[in-house]
């Protein structure tokens, strides 16, 4: 397999190198992480990555850049997002985040707002299939409460940071789900039970620990909060909708028309209102799309120049046996997708080397897969540069990435769990891939 592994070239790196130093380091030493925007950092790192490789002409750089950009999975998700800003916008002028947050907050007890705000944001993305649609919207949900009772914005914020994630590494409609799935030829279903072993109680162990480190902290939950069943339909709707296999564009659509269906009926808006909150939805998205095209531009000139080719010999250089290819997989689309940003664009990059690892290793299918997706996840929602926690930042405009990262109990504990799965969970022998 070496032989067949291109060495790569570490300096096609550099661009990468350029974000993560303008935009981490320029926010750790100034203390504040608005001073270098992510979408201007990234403009730097495209600008590096074009002037690099003088053998090839400028104009073919670009192309290169330009195709990047328009890869399908970017559009997909430009997609994804501009019906999520939709929904969460339109749900949010018609009063079904309001009445969510006071639904919770009369029925459930004060010592359990955060555990219950990470189940739901976890049946709310297994549904949609969608973490950052998640996000979008439920952290208004987590925000509000925050500012109802007190309680820090990050700690809400990282249940459903979370809870977002549990959803986008076992949904049968998630990019992530349908990408490692497909490029180590496993069937959705495997995946999908290999999977649960893992996400499963990782999820048990974080509520746990909601329950805990939130049980004695003062609430003030007196009063009377309002709120109508009506308009928590959408929110209902569009997950019944999504575990009827529906696809996710069509269950933001329906979501969004319902939502704007019933603002309508209660006078929430007119039509004209409703025309004005989706084109708002679609402009709040804006940073993060703009943000996830010059990503795909960046990436697809260091893949050409060497850079991705170079990370993947570097790791399967090392790998020995059946288990330290499963370490390799790990570690290698943690490391792309630390490159990237983005955990479909890191499995689909990272994706058919892992499939020659689990070839030569004899690694099942399922669990090259699920190894995949999982670490993707597990980085995906940890790095403070990756969309779903700029997103939530973006939601709360109160706070930092790290000051939500302290309070992101599942993608570390669902890491270990991951761990675990590669040490102790039992092999099925003699099957081949």
């Amino acid at each position: 397999m070496e032989q067949n592994i291109k060495k790569g070239n570490p300096f096609a790196l550099i661009p990468l190198l350029t974000f993560l130093v303008s935009y981490l380091a320029i926010s750790i030493i100034t203390g504040d992480f608005y001073k270098m925007p992510a979408t201007v950092a990234f403009l730097l790192a495209s600008i590096v990555a074009v002037a690099m490789n003088t053998k090839v002409s400028i104009k073919e750089k670009i192309n290169i850049y330009a195709k990047g950009m328009g890869h399908s999975d970017i559009m997909m998700m430009t997609l994804i997002f501009l019906l999520a800003g939709a929904f969460g916008k339109v749900s949010n002028t018609m009063g079904a985040i309001d009445s969510t947050v006071n639904l919770g907050l009369t029925f459930l007890p004060s010592n359990i707002l955060i555990a219950g705000l990470f189940v739901i944001a976890c049946f709310i993305s297994i549904s949609v299939g969608t973490s950052v649609g998640t996000i979008v919207a439920i952290a208004p949900i987590a925000v509000n409460i925050a500012e109802k009772t007190g309680m820090p914005v990050g700690i809400g914020l990282g249940a459903v940071i979370g809870g977002a994630m549990f959803g986008d590494n076992l949904s049968m409609i998630s990019d992530t789900t349908i990408a490692a799935a497909r490029t180590q030829g496993a069937e959705m279903k495997d995946k999908f039970r290999a999977n649960i072993k893992i996400a499963l109680p990782a999820a048990l162990i974080t509520i746990a620990i909601y329950l805990v480190t939130t049980s004695d902290i003062s609430l003030d939950l007196s009063g009377t909060y309002e709120y109508s069943f009506i308009k928590v339909l959408p929110y209902i709707v569009v997950l019944i909708a999504a575990l009827a296999g529906l696809n996710v564009f069509i269950v933001l659509i329906v979501g969004t028309l319902l939502s704007g269906v019933i603002g309508i009926y209660l006078g929430s808006f007119d039509i004209w209102g409703l025309i004005a909150a989706t084109s708002d939805g679609f402009l709040s998205m804006a940073d993060t799309i703009i943000l996830c095209l010059m990503i795909g531009g960046v990436v697809a000139l260091t893949h050409f120049n060497g850079g991705i080719d170079y990370v993947i010999y570097s790791i399967t250089k090392r790998i020995k046996n059946e288990r330290g290819g499963e370490l390799g997989i790990a570690l290698l689309i943690i490391l792309i997708d630390m490159c990237t940003a983005n955990n479909t664009i890191a499995i689909i990059i990272g994706g058919p080397i892992a499939k020659e690892i689990s070839t030569k290793y004899k690694i099942e299918p399922k669990r090259a897969a699920s190894i995949l997706d999982t670490f993707s996840c597990f980085t995906q929602g940890l790095i403070p540069y990756g969309a779903q926690i700029l997103v939530a930042v973006g939601v709360a405009k109160v706070i930092t990435p790290l000051g939500i990262i302290q309070y992101l109990y599942y993608p570390f504990i669902l890491g270990i769990c991951a761990l675990a799965y590669i040490f102790l969970m039992k092999r099925d022998k003699g099957i081949s891939n």
